[in-house]
């Protein structure tokens, strides 16, 4: 079985008492209902999962249920059996944006204190949207994402002990040697390659077969294309949601990775809010990552933010990958200097920067240049920018320069993350290698302390 840090907080919550309802979400394929079967058969002698989609694909037993009276009837129509108390019976809730007024009878749900409950969606960010009531004081809404990048060194069995030990080095700015760091880049290549996504890292670890592994992929990027074709039918709008996912990896090649709209249709002068819908739900459905344009950054950055600039990327750099390489392995595994990695590198960099809690950014500005990746620093109350490189060319970044060298910015530093070993600092320039990205959360600096008030 994988090992995935989200176990650790659902098991918590379990046993902290608590009665409001855990509500998961995240992209499809990415594990959600594995990982809640598993904490909730182990933690409750009775469990009950409830699958909405399948049940809307069937017997449309709960399809129709408004009140609390209905639902008590009709779960123990199909689960009388494993109905206990709320000491011992937990009821899953899966694919509950299937229908959304659940959404609002989870709120009476835990008033009544009959069971536990946890619920869990694949398109919530898209139903939320739309849903009117929201039990906002009922809920903990917990995003969930694919493997990140040491989930994945554990699959592969990395020590956990030396995770801990990586970490250390990590905060204290120390290099690895020249022999773990070849181990640490060629565990990152093979994430590359396979991604996080929980069925294309089995398949990974069964055969090593690139072919299998990216049969996988390409059958979660037909899923995606499936919801979105769903969406609009069940909206009656003739959107152009596949044609924008389809377009990402092409558009990441380009020197500016933002999203130019005009390239949608091939319309001159086309307009950013004409694709507000398409963007709403590539975003919200979990498939891509966002990251808005700020041309004058300053704490706290969403102050800052530009919403007609916009950078997507792929919610998973495998699936990325799959799309630009295919079954060559060469680009990735031999670091060919013919191929230009940037976009992977930023790819990879974006999905660990959301999975550990950062909104994401960038800088560009006119006169200044543009820089990958700004996030916020909350234990110094300032702007941290990000520059990603992957070639050999590391330590030139003007744009990343020319920020750091305005005042009104008060931007302390600046990190470049690369294929080079030697972490070092030049001025307010610190660079790492780019493995290091896994130990940046947003709380990583108060791990190191104990926080009193």
């Amino acid at each position: 079985m994988l090992y995935r840090k989200i176990s650790a907080y659902i098991e918590e919550h379990f046993k902290s008492g608590s009665d409001k309802i855990l509500l998961i979400e995240g992209a499809r394929q990415i594990g959600k209902s594995y990982i809640i079967r598993d904490v909730g058969t182990r933690l409750f002698p009775n469990f009950v999962e409830i699958n909405f989609a399948l049940d809307e694909e069937g017997t449309q037993l709960f399809k129709n249920v408004r009140t609390t009276e209905e639902f008590y009837l009709t779960l123990s129509m199909v689960a009388g059996d494993k109905l206990g108390n709320a000491e011992n019976t937990l009821v899953f809730l899966d694919e509950i944006q299937q229908y959304p007024q659940f959404l609002t009878l989870l709120k009476f749900l835990r008033q009544e204190k009959r069971f536990r409950y946890i619920a869990s969606g694949s398109l919530l960010g898209v139903t939320l949207r739309t849903t009117t009531s929201i039990p906002v004081g009922s809920i903990i809404r917990k995003e969930m994402y694919q493997l990140d990048f040491e989930e994945f060194l554990i699959a592969n069995a990395f020590g956990r002990d030396a995770i801990t030990s990586l970490r250390q080095k990590y905060l204290h700015k120390e290099s690895l040697n020249e022999e773990q760091h070849r181990k640490l880049m060629d565990l990152f290549r093979r994430y590359l390659l396979v991604g996080g996504m929980p069925d294309a890292v089995n398949e990974y670890l069964a055969s090593h077969n690139i072919v299998k592994v990216r049969e996988v992929q390409e059958s979660i990027r037909d899923l995606y294309g499936v919801d979105a074709s769903k969406y609009e039918e069940n909206n009656g709008k003739n959107l152009l949601i596949r044609r924008i996912y389809d377009m990402i990896p092409s558009q990441m090649e380009n020197k500016k990775k933002r999203v130019v709209v005009k390239d949608i249709q091939g319309l001159t002068g086309d307009r950013f809010s004409r694709y507000q819908d398409e963007f709403e739900y590539l975003i919200s459905s979990g498939i891509t990552l966002s990251v808005h344009a700020i041309s004058h950054p300053h704490y706290p950055l969403k102050e800052s933010v530009q919403k007609n600039l916009l950078k997507l990327y792929m919610n998973d750099v495998g699936m990325l990958t799959s799309q630009l390489y295919r079954h060559n392995l060469r680009p990735i595994l031999n670091d060919e200097r013919s191929i230009n990695l940037g976009a992977v590198y930023e790819n990879v960099v974006a999905q660990e920067l959301k999975a550990h809690g950062h909104t994401l950014f960038y800088y560009d500005n006119r006169q200044k240049g543009e820089v990958d990746f700004l996030i916020d620093d909350y234990d110094q109350l300032s702007v941290l920018p990000i520059e990603v490189k992957s070639g050999k060319d590391y330590t030139i970044h003007s744009a990343l320069n020319n920020l750091l060298s305005v005042p009104e910015y008060h931007v302390l530093s600046g990190v470049v993350l690369s294929n080079e070993r030697e972490v070092k600092t030049n001025g307010k320039v610190v660079y790492m290698p780019i493995y290091y990205v896994m130990f940046m959360n947003t709380n990583e600096q108060q791990d190191e302390k104990n926080v009193y008030f």
